[in-house]
């Protein structure tokens, strides 16, 4: 898998908009947050945190059906899908460190994380960032080295001049480019094709500056050895919809390398599902993260 073929994975990382109920900032309300909460239902949290260019009704399916249960804090990251952009440089870094503060302030009990490709990322990352205050990781289709799935030698160093490229790619983009650019990769990645304009309707209300340096930083982040910090038990899963068996039983060995620190990790694969694995079998979906929840701590 090339490196440009990765970014463009990246690019799609999930599309939409978190829907009806008012936000609540995760900041002052004089300065842009780094991310934007809708909560519903009660019980123990659970915090779900969208990809690329995403807002947080990519997890509408999921919030009905584990509101019943859960606490459920839907986010949207700043600068994708609407959100006002926060200009924050490391971007990753920030919004790792903001979720972790939200957790501090907000949480009585170790939250869930569910985390959809970037996202994904994101919560393990938090994870292994700051164990003690998470309970199980849901990790969709997000790994923690993205560039390493097509080329196992590589680094982050080595990524970087690509990554550095895209940075500037995406930097320069108007509304109109990104929503194309969303559009053409979320044909790939989704098999709903509303989705695909939903897709495009919320790149165009992203900001490319903040898409580019999203993915700029996890084409060039590696937290393969951090991720065994990690204390709570998580579930990995591969989308395969996309692949032959061949290709499909490649990827599972390198997802399960890529969280081999973890000492209590899972990967299952969704065999049927492209990227957007929760829209394109949300009842295997659910029914996996059921009995995986049933588990955990």
């Amino acid at each position: 898998m090339k490196l440009c073929h990765i970014a463009t994975i990246i690019l799609v990382l999930t599309v939409a908009q978190a829907a009806s109920a008012p936000h609540t900032p995760a900041q002052q309300e004089d300065t842009p947050a780094a991310f934007q909460v809708e909560r519903t239902g009660s019980g123990r949290p659970m915090i779900l945190i969208p990809g690329l260019l995403s807002g947080g009704d990519v997890w509408d399916a999921t919030v009905e059906a584990f509101s019943g249960e859960y606490d459920m804090h839907v986010l949207t990251l700043a600068g994708f899908a609407g959100a006002p952009p926060t200009g924050a440089d490391p971007f990753l870094v920030t919004t790792r460190d903001a979720i972790i503060a939200y957790i501090r302030e907000q949480q009585r009990e170790a939250p869930v994380l569910v985390g959809h490709s970037l996202g994904a990322f994101l919560s393990l990352w938090i994870a292994a960032t700051a164990p003690e205050l998470v309970g199980p990781v849901i990790a969709v289709d997000g790994v923690p080295f993205l560039t390493a799935l097509g080329d196992t030698t590589m680094t982050p160093e080595q990524a970087a001049p690509q990554a550095n490229g895209m940075r500037a790619k995406f930097a320069g983009m108007s509304s109109e480019a990104l929503a194309a650019q969303t559009r053409m990769a979320v044909t790939q990645q989704a098999r709903d094709t509303a989705w695909h304009t939903r897709a495009a309707q919320w790149g165009a209300a992203s900001d490319p500056a903040a898409a580019g340096r999203a993915v700029a930083e996890m084409m060039t982040t590696d937290i393969r050895s951090d991720v065994a910090r990690i204390t709570s038990p998580v579930l990995l899963f591969l989308a395969g919809g996309a692949l032959t068996p061949q290709q499909r039983d490649t990827m599972m060995q390198r997802y399960r390398s890529q969280i081999a620190g973890v000492r209590d990790g899972h990967v299952v694969a969704a065999e049927n599902a492209r990227h957007f694995l929760m829209l394109d079998e949300p009842e295997f979906f659910h029914a996996t993260m059921r009995a995986f929840l049933r588990e955990g701590p």
